[in-house]
C-alpha cells in the first residue's frame, strides 16, 4: 500500500476526528476509496474503537432517484437516522467512478430528497465527521489531470503539518472576531455583511480534509451589494460558470449565470432560505493551487473567498435555515478582504503573514 494512504488514515482518525477508544464509528466509503477504507479501518482498531463500513456511490443514489415516485422520495429513512445517531465519529471516503452520475435528474427531485433528509444531516453535524477524497480516475479526468499528478494534487494539500496551519488560522479566526463585520473587495465585488454576534470558524481538518479556511455566518438580513464567482463549481451533476449575484437586506434580488442558469434558479428557488448567504468565507490552503471542480478543495484554495447560498452553520451562531448549502468561490488575487477597517487580506497575502513578515 502506498504510505501516502496510510498517512492519510492516522490524520483521519487522530487529527481530524480524534478517534478514542471505545468509539462507534462510520465510515462511508465509495468502492474506489477500498484502498483507504482498509487503512483507516486499521488505524481505528489500533485506537481501540469499533467500525462499520458502508458502500455509497454516485450510481446507488441515481438508482434511488431512477427507480423512486415522488412520494417515496418524501418517505423518511428512519433506519438510516438510527446508524447516525448510534455513532460517535462519522467518515465519509469519496472516491466516485463517474462524477455526472446525477447529471439528469431533475433538480427538484434533488431538492425534495434534501429536504427529507434533512434532520439526518443535521444529526451527523452534531457527530465528529469528516469528509475526504480518496485519489481515483473519476476525479484525476474532472481535474484534467493524470491519475499520478491528482494523488500528488491531493497528498499535497493534505499530508500537511495540520497543527502549524491549525496555529495560522486560529491567528486569523482571532482577528476576524475583533471586528462586527466583513466586506470582499474585488473585480465585479463588493459584498458586506455584519458579523455582530457571531463566530468565526478555523476549519483545520477537523470536518474536511483537507481544510483552509475560516468563515462565518453572516446576520442574516445584512449582506449588501454585488459578487461574481469566477470559479466554475460542479452542482447536481452539472457545472455551473460565471455566478453573479446581487443582494439586498440578506437577499438574493438579483441573479444569473455564464453556464447553469436553471440549475442555479433551482438552487435559489429551494426554500426561503436559499435566497440568503449562509456562509462567507476565506480561503487559505495554498497547497491547493488550481480548482478541480470539487469543492472539497475548490473552496479552500488559497488567495480565494467563497460564500454559500442557504443553510447557516450552528457553529457560527447561524440562524439561516434551508434544505440546501451550496458554495461558490472567487479568485481574489485582485482582491481584498476588509474587517472594520483592517485589511485581513490584501495583495495576496493573509494577516498571519503579514504579521509575520513585519
Amino acid at each position: 500500500m502506498d504510505t501516502r494512504i496510510e498517512h492519510h488514515a492516522r490524520i483521519l482518525v487522530q487529527w481530524c476526528t480524534e478517534v478514542k477508544k471505545g468509539d462507534m464509528v462510520v465510515i462511508s466509503a465509495s468502492p474506489d476509496a477500498h484502498d483507504l477504507a482498509v487503512a483507516v479501518t486499521r488505524e481505528v482498531a489500533k485506537a481501540g474503537a469499533a467500525s462499520v463500513v458502508l458502500m455509497a456511490s454516485e450510481e446507488i443514489t441515481r438508482a434511488l432517484y431512477d427507480g423512486a415516485d415522488d412520494e417515496t422520495l418524501k418517505l423518511y429513512p428512519r433506519h438510516q437516522e438510527a446508524v447516525i445517531q448510534a455513532c460517535d465519529v462519522y467518515l465519509m471516503l469519496n472516491a466516485p467512478v463517474n462524477t455526472r452520475a446525477l447529471a439528469a435528474v431533475d433538480p427538484k427531485r434533488v431538492v425534495t430528497m434534501s429536504r427529507t433528509t434533512q434532520k439526518i444531516s443535521d444529526i451527523r453535524l452534531s457527530k465528529r465527521w469528516c469528509l475526504t477524497v480518496h485519489p481515483c480516475r473519476a476525479l484525476a479526468q474532472q481535474a484534467n489531470m493524470s491519475l499520478e499528478e491528482y494523488q500528488d494534487f491531493v497528498y499535497g494539500a493534505t499530508l500537511i503539518d495540520w497543527k502549524v496551519e491549525s496555529k495560522n488560522l486560529y491567528a486569523m479566526k482571532e482577528h476576524l472576531e475583533k471586528h462586527n463585520d466583513v466586506r470582499f473587495v474585488g473585480p465585479e465585488t463588493d459584498l458586506i455583511a455584519s458579523t455582530a454576534g457571531r463566530i468565526w470558524v478555523a476549519s483545520d481538518g477537523k470536518h474536511n480534509m483537507p481544510s483552509g479556511e475560516v468563515f462565518t455566518a453572516p446576520v442574516d438580513n445584512s449582506v449588501e451589494g454585488k459578487v461574481y464567482f469566477d470559479i466554475p463549481f460542479l452542482q447536481q451533476g452539472k457545472v455551473i460558470e460565471g455566478v453573479r449575484l446581487k443582494l439586498s437586506k440578506g437577499e438574493v434580488v438579483d441573479y444569473s449565470a455564464e453556464k447553469g442558469q436553471e440549475t442555479l434558479k433551482s438552487i435559489i428557488e429551494t426554500d426561503p432560505g436559499s435566497r440568503r448567504i449562509g456562509e462567507m468565507a476565506i480561503g487559505t490552503n495554498r497547497g491547493i493551487k488550481q480548482y478541480t471542480l470539487n469543492m472539497l478543495f475548490d473552496e479552500k484554495i488559497g488567495q480565494t473567498i467563497h460564500c454559500a447560498l442557504g443553510n447557516a452553520y450552528k457553529e457560527c451562531n447561524g440562524t439561516n435555515h434551508s434544505a440546501v448549502h451550496v458554495d461558490m468561490v472567487k479568485s481574489m488575487v485582485q482582491g481584498e478582504v476588509i474587517a472594520g477597517n483592517e485589511k485581513v487580506y490584501s495583495k495576496g497575502r493573509y494577516f498571519y503573514e503579514q504579521k509575520s513578515s513585519s
